[in-house]
């Protein structure tokens, strides 16, 4: 028990950077004990070397392959006793224009950012059930929601994380396993949100700081997203406040997906 709360037990995927990383800290901090997974093991380590080392357990996963996965959960479950969070947030993405789009390039999206999260939860539900507090939940996009040019195959990857979100919400509920969505608007720290400002900036030659604030100016809150917006919102579906929650896909977006601007303002 920490302060009266029993600490969660958490495997977090993509653990080593961005929405992952930042997960992880702010749940060690309050004393829960996580397991991150990544395919990089340097990162691990760096990652390794900015959290603290009580409640932590690193290994590295491929998240697109069933034995590795199966893995990262038995020796994530056994470092803590038990497992009762999934956060997926490993994820890929390729920009390219439709025709210039390999089949690997497809395969290589759909398979980390779809497929990998449908394997790390079939692997985790029975440590997530035997809990009786299980929690799921996913990382979608704003590419969950609409369509972009010259992203299609990782749309289609996070418009099926919904599908998969609510499907498996439905058939984990007698087990009380919520699964819940994160839908964020590109954030510009993380990783991702880092190669896809460079993408900008080399497609149209604008300066960074132009473009960023360019995207800020697109969302009707003003500003662009941070981790932490995104990681207040994870914390959240985890919590016991939010256990009537499930089949949700939230948008922290600013109001973006939700709102029209006023034509001449």
């Amino acid at each position: 028990m920490t302060g009266g709360r029993t600490p969660r037990r958490a495997l977090i995927t993509g653990g080593a950077n961005g929405f992952g990383l930042a997960t992880a800290a702010a749940l060690l901090a309050r004393g829960d004990r996580v397991t991150i997974a990544d395919i990089d093991r340097r990162q691990l380590d760096a990652a390794r070397g900015t959290l603290p080392d009580a409640g932590l357990h690193a290994m590295e996963v491929d998240v697109t392959r069933p034995s590795s996965v199966r893995q990262a959960v038995q020796a994530s479950a056994a470092a803590h006793g038990g497992l009762d969070c999934l956060v997926n947030c490993a994820g890929v993405i390729h920009l390219a224009p439709l025709a210039e789009i390999a089949e690997e390039d497809w395969d290589r999206t759909i398979d980390v950012d779809l497929k990998g999260a449908f394997l790390c939860s079939q692997a985790a539900a029975p440590h997530l059930t035997e809990s009786g507090r299980g929690r799921i939940v996913n990382i979608g996009s704003d590419a969950s929601r609409v369509g972009f040019p010259m992203i299609p195959h990782y749309c289609a990857a996070k418009h099926g994380v919904i599908g998969l979100t609510r499907a498996l919400a439905g058939e984990l509920a007698p087990g009380r396993v919520t699964v819940n969505c994160v839908c964020p608007v590109g954030v510009p720290t993380t990783s991702m949100g880092r190669q896809v400002l460079r993408w900008k900036v080399e497609t149209t030659g604008a300066p960074p700081e132009e473009i960023r604030a360019a995207t800020a100016a697109a969302i009707p809150l003003g500003r662009n997203p941070a981790e932490t917006d995104v990681v207040a919102a994870i914390l959240f579906f985890l919590s016991d406040q939010a256990a009537f929650l499930t089949g949700s896909a939230l948008d922290v977006d600013g109001g973006m997906m939700s709102t029209i601007p006023v034509p001449g303002t």
